[in-house]
């Protein structure tokens, strides 16, 4: 039950002001590691909590994320994971905050204040059409891996050291800023249109009869019983920029499988790997949504030109089905202080939106009409979540940086007009939405973070209050991301009516592994914990029916794994055992993005770069697995 007006939430657990504990999880030896940090609740960062926790919102103790997801201790991070070393700096908070340095945990023992501390009323004005309705912000937590970054959208300043790349580092991972090598070159303005068959990327069917690799050519033939099928392996065939590429996707749609890298987007077979059609593209890829339309279009960013000054200011609408690229048209700019540098896109129904820094816009996915633009007042949108509801974060004008203040609101994806507002406790910054429907929103303050849940009709329904010395770390995306940033698409989260899942971060050492933590939405306390099956660590991915849908990552010597737990926790069930031996080669995946879809899982490299041509051209991107 929520707190009566007035009162508080006990305080504890989840975002509890504590000192940072000791013995953080360490990253495995030669594993380059982002900065850790959050704290201790649901999902992101560690950091030294506030001395005074936000309105009632119980504070949460830090974040830690741990050795790159499915990489076996010691061993040497897959390919796509930066190459060069590179300075720890702060990362940007939204709207120029600059939050601090994350890494410090706090400390789950530290003596906390009392449970019902005097601070402002949490409730203000009542929740109705439009209406902000003033709530508690939540518990505090740090940047990190769950919530990387702030929402800043400014064009980044391009850093110049000794070399030509240096790294940023943002809670999470790394983000090269370089003077590009695409020269000056006027940019090709001309329409995309898919290409033809053409020839496929090199495909390991594993069956023996594979791309010419030196090792273990038949994938399968160490495959044991009960273990599922490799049904291919797809290897990197495109000639990428110096410092690698973000990959978009994968999206399945029917029978077709589809990622987008650099300056295209194909589909591939899901039952063999082999292209099937592909979307050349004028400029890099800058913007993809989390999700595409139940008939399977999608619309993405392309930059509107190959120089350094480029903006990713062009949409381009793709047919996923058959690979034919629909309409095509520039974002139009709404003032001098409209920064395109990076977008960020959202699905809901038939409305792709188009949120940046203090502007946003609405199209219709099937023709790219206009729906809506820049909204009424202060406050404006800088970030949407969709699926089946459209979420927005908005920013409101104050005047003080350094003190936002932000609303979260349900928006109508046709009209755009606001259907309720809740207001965040000032200071506060809406950071994630973990689940629309329930809505599930992760918040942050400098170095505090906590997760609220909030009714349909948008009110309070609870604030997330997790056991002593529980650290979490939801997966939400590129870490090479620093402006652009969605408000959905996280994993190693999941929710149901009345459950919100979340997976902690794994330990360090051989035998790294994690549990599955249930929360009660309407008490935000937990109800149960599911530990992963010995030396592995699991990842919730979304709900299948009534079951958490998990995937076990490949572990050392261990293959990985698609497995569902039930709604009352237990030992998680496998569905589908993926071979021990190639958990190798499963395992050198960067920041691995996996889809599980009509009992085949997929396995897609976050990532691709690679230390020279030759290397480029051997990366693993893609992999999948089936009986």
């Amino acid at each position: 039950m929520s707190q009566p007006p007035g009162q508080q939430p006990p305080q504890g657990g989840f975002g509890a002001p504590q000192e940072p504990p000791q013995g953080n999880p360490q990253p495995a030896q030669g594993n380059p590691q982002p900065p850790q940090g959050p704290p201790q609740t649901p999902p992101p960062p560690q950091t030294q909590p506030p001395t005074q926790p936000g309105h009632g919102f119980p504070q949460v103790p830090g974040h830690a994320p741990g050795p790159t997801p499915g990489q076996a201790p010691g061993q040497a991070p897959g390919y796509g994971y930066p190459q060069q070393p590179g300075p720890y700096q702060q990362q940007p908070g939204p709207y120029g905050r600059q939050p601090g340095p994350y890494g410090q945990q706090p400390n789950p023992y530290q003596q906390q204040p009392g449970p019902y501390g005097q601070q402002p009323g949490p409730y203000g004005q009542q929740a109705g059409q439009g209406h902000p309705q003033q709530q508690f912000a939540g518990a505090p937590a740090p940047g990190g891996q769950g919530g990387d970054g702030g929402s800043a959208k400014r064009k980044p300043a391009l850093i110049v050291g000794a070399a030509a790349a240096a790294l940023l580092v943002i809670g999470g991972g790394v983000y090269f800023a370089t003077s590009g090598d695409d020269g000056d070159k006027k940019p090709v303005a001309e329409k995309s249109e898919a290409g033809g068959p053409s020839a496929s990327p090199s495909v390991d069917q594993g069956d023996g009869k594979g791309d010419g690799r030196e090792v273990d050519e038949d994938l399968n033939a160490g495959r044991k019983p009960g273990e599922a099928k490799v049904l291919w392996l797809m290897k990197n065939d495109v000639d990428l920029p110096r410092n690698g590429s973000d990959v978009y996707g994968p999206w399945v749609v029917g029978d077709t499988v589809v990622k987008g890298m650099y300056r295209g987007i194909s589909g591939y077979s899901v039952a063999d790997g082999k292209r099937k059609w592909t979307v050349d593209l004028p400029a890099d890829l800058c913007a993809a949504p989390a999700r595409t339309t139940t008939d399977g279009k999608i619309v993405i960013g392309v930059k509107n030109g190959t120089t350094s000054k480029a903006d990713c200011a062009d949409l381009q609408m793709i047919d996923l089905r058959t690979g034919k690229a629909g309409w095509k048209k520039s974002i139009k700019k709404n003032g001098i202080w409209d920064l395109m540098s990076d977008i960020s896109l959202a699905i809901s129904g038939d409305t792709v939106t188009v949120a940046r820094t203090g502007n946003s816009n609405a199209f219709r996915v099937s023709d790219g009409t206009e729906l809506f633009g820049k909204q009424p007042g202060d406050c404006q949108p800088y970030a949407f979540a969709g699926g089946p509801k459209l979420i927005a974060a908005s920013n409101c004008r104050t005047g003080d940086v350094d003190n936002p203040q932000q609303q979260i609101q349900e928006i109508d994806p046709v009209s755009g007009k606001a259907r309720w507002t809740y207001r965040v406790k000032r200071g506060w910054e809406v950071d994630r939405v973990y689940s629309v429907s329930p809505l599930v929103v992760s918040l942050k303050k400098e170095k505090e973070w906590s997760i609220l849940s909030l009714r349909e009709n948008g009110t309070f329904r609870s604030g997330l209050i997790s056991d002593k010395g529980d650290t979490f770390a939801p997966d939400c995306g590129s870490a090479f991301a620093v402006f652009g940033k969605s408000l959905d698409g996280c994993t190693g989260v999941a929710a149901d009516a009345d459950t919100f899942y979340m997976a902690t971060a794994p330990g360090s050492g051989l035998a790294r592994t994690n549990k599955v933590v249930a929360f009660d939405l309407n008490t935000g306390k937990p109800r149960w914990k599911a530990a992963a099956p010995a030396e592995h660590v699991v990842k919730p991915l979304r709900m299948e029916g009534s079951d958490v849908l998990l995937y076990v990552e490949a572990g050392y010597n261990k293959g990985g794994g698609i497995a569902t737990l039930a709604p009352t926790g237990g030992a998680p069930k496998t569905l589908l055992q993926h071979p021990a031996s190639t958990s190798r080669i499963e395992s050198t995946f960067y920041n691995a993005k996996v889809v599980y879809e009509d009992g085949r899982c997929i396995v897609a490299s976050g990532r691709v770069s690679a230390r020279n041509d030759k290397e480029e051209l051997e990366t693993k991107t893609m992999m999948a697995f089936g009986n």
